[in-house]
């Protein structure tokens, strides 16, 4: 077995990756169980209500991919600073706080009436719990911040005592622009605009602003590693690319103060700077592809390049295309809140954070567990799982935006609307495609999980880090 990590400290981040792919499945379970209460409304009640459901589902989704990006941040840092992380036993202390909390929660979520468990966990003394996304327990929350803050000094002291890069730089700034958005979920005021105002610096301004910017720095990473090419070219690249996501995703957030009260401006400054904010999503992918064509070696790992190169893609189409179609106040009047929303928000959290998480494990696992590259069997069955999984995620979203087509249709163009459930009744027919999409993808998923345990002769490969030597083929 070669030694494949540049830095032993690195090794903290398998612990990380394992939890995020664990909770990934959870919540696509607990998202087939809501598809189905959408054709079958009292399956599982009243044992887990769809309220209940689809707080797990969120959760999760949030849960998991913050475990994905620590993970990442712990493998990239040491390699990018050129120094070991500054104290393993603190991100592995904070691991475990932060599973045990999540789980608490959740089990919380499904054994304990939701008023019930409010008042047991001091949601009188700080009011912060109600809230789409942010419905966590004030325990919770403060757990939250405690392994952010924990995570960022860890991170942060690393960087400090090594190397400077554009990359760790960039993602420094998206994480520590994470937990300081985070702080809004404590302000939970009484004046509703407000409260909705607060509510959007948290969601908006993490999955349209600064999650953007880890996403980048993320990518960028594995191109370097996948790619050969000079690191001054990415960096470029990357600077041009978080400038643009910052100036469109910050005033971007505009286009979620048509209706609440605010100022009539908004609509005005909302529709034009979210019309541009496909516009980092495109440069990404052109971005990607450019330096996949400019390769100066065959990466062994072609999993990797396949997940890297589909996160730009698939994000340019979920957070670019489809935010568009339905982001402009004069077309939002009619769409928000309908199943085009779900649509725009599936295909925008699979292709910009689902995939770029993958994306990390995928170049990451290999090293992680004393490989450089995993066999080409494996990969084979990694890259169809890509493949499944972003058909699946198609299906669905194909599915959810012709009911939302048919339910703006119905509910709000019509001369007489058609009432709310007489219009979901017609909407069963998009419904059932997207229930089997849901299938396909947890399929992809599974089989994604299984590339894990597929062994092989290794690929004639690069050494560690993405330098080019080449070494023996390896026994997996």
């Amino acid at each position: 077995m070669i030694k494949t990590l540049k830095y032993q400290s690195q090794s903290v981040a398998k612990y990380y990756f394992a939890a995020a792919l664990l909770l990934f499945v959870g919540q696509i379970v607990f998202g087939l169980a809501m598809g189905l209460q959408y054709i079958v409304g009292d399956f599982l009640f009243p044992a887990i209500p769809f309220n209940v459901a689809r707080m797990v589902h969120t959760n999760l989704l949030i849960v998991w991919l913050l475990f994905g990006f620590m993970g990442s941040a712990y493998y990239l840092v040491p390699e990018e600073a050129e120094t070991e992380l500054y104290s393993p036993k603190l991100a592995l202390a904070l691991f475990w706080i932060f599973l045990l909390a999540g789980a608490l929660t959740v089990v919380g979520y499904l054994m304990v009436p939701y008023a019930k468990l409010a008042e047991w966990t001091g949601n009188d003394l700080l009011n912060t719990m109600g809230r789409e996304f942010l419905e966590q327990p004030l325990p919770t929350k403060v757990g939250i911040v405690i392994v952010a803050l924990g995570f960022l000094f860890n991170t942060s002291m690393t960087l400090l005592k090594g190397r400077k890069t554009s990359i760790s730089l960039v993602l420094h700034i998206g994480l520590w622009g994470l937990a300081l958005m985070f702080l809004f979920s404590f302000v939970n005021p009484s004046n509703l605009v407000r409260d909705k105002m607060y509510w959007w610096f948290v969601v908006h301004l993490w999955v349209e602003g600064v999650w953007e910017l880890i996403l980048g720095a993320l990518l960028a990473f594995v191109l370097i590693k996948t790619t050969g090419v000079d690191r001054e070219v990415i960096d470029k690249w990357l600077y041009v690319i978080i400038a643009f996501a910052l100036m469109t995703g910050i005033l971007g957030t505009g286009h979620h103060f048509y209706f609440i009260g605010l100022p009539g401006y908004w609509q005005w400054i909302g529709s034009i700077f979210s019309a541009m904010e496909p516009i980092p999503f495109f440069m990404m992918t052109v971005f990607a592809f450019n330096m996949v064509q400019r390769r100066r070696r065959e990466h062994p790992n072609q999993a990797a390049v396949l997940w890297a190169v589909g996160t730009s893609v698939m994000g340019f189409l979920g957070a670019g295309l489809w935010g568009f179609i339905h982001t402009l106040s004069a077309v939002n009047y009619y769409t928000h809140g309908t199943q085009i929303t779900a649509a725009h928000g599936h295909l925008a959290f699979y292709g910009a954070y689902v995939l770029v998480v993958i994306t990390m494990i995928s170049y990451a696992m290999p090293t992680l567990r004393g490989r450089v590259a995993n066999s080409q069997r494996a990969q084979n069955v990694e890259m169809w799982s890509f493949w499944i999984m972003t058909v699946s995620m198609g299906i669905m979203v194909l599915a959810l935006t012709g009911a939302g087509i048919l339910q703006v249709w119905l509910q709000r163009m019509a001369t007489n609307p058609t009432p709310f459930m007489a219009t979901q009744d017609q909407l069963n027919f998009f419904y059932w495609i997207r229930l089997w999409g849901g299938v396909g993808f947890l399929v992809g998923l599974v089989t994604y999980l299984m590339s894990f345990f597929i062994g092989g002769e290794e690929p004639v490969l690069a050494a560690a880090g993405g330098d080019a030597r080449a070494v023996p083929a390896q026994r997996a």
